[in-house]
C-alpha cells in the first residue's frame, strides 16, 4: 500500500512541476506551450525539447479536454490521455523529486 501512496504523490509532484512549467511559459510569451520544437539555434532546441519534456502531461491534458469539450471526442480518448499523462507525470515526478534530494541531502 505504501508504493503505491509514494507513486500517487509522485505523480501529483510531475503533474504539479508539468503545470508550472506550462504556466510559466504562458505567463513571459503569452501563447499557450505546445508539442514544438524550435531548430533555429542549437540552444532555443534543446531549451524547447526540455521544456516538453517537463511540460508534456500539461500540454496533454489541456489539449484532450479541449477536444472533448469543443470537438467532442469520445470519452475514451480522454481517458486515454489521461493515462498516459498520469504515467509521463510519474515519470517526471520521480525525476524531479530525485534532483530535489539530490540538493537537499
Amino acid at each position: 500500500m505504501s508504493e503505491l501512496a509514494l507513486a500517487a504523490y509522485l505523480g501529483c509532484a510531475g503533474f504539479v512541476i508539468s503545470g508550472i512549467v506550462g504556466s510559466f511559459y504562458q505567463l513571459v510569451t503569452g501563447e499557450p506551450l505546445r508539442f514544438a520544437i524550435s531548430v533555429e539555434t542549437w540552444i532555443k532546441g534543446l531549451l524547447s525539447c526540455v521544456l516538453c519534456v517537463f511540460a508534456g502531461p500539461f500540454i496533454i491534458m489541456r489539449n484532450a479536454i479541449r477536444g472533448r469539450r469543443i470537438e467532442q471526442r469520445p470519452l475514451g480518448w480522454l481517458v486515454a490521455s489521461s493515462t498516459i499523462a498520469g504515467m509521463w507525470s510519474l515519470c517526471s515526478g520521480i525525476m524531479v523529486v530525485h534532483a530535489a534530494l539530490v540538493v537537499l541531502i
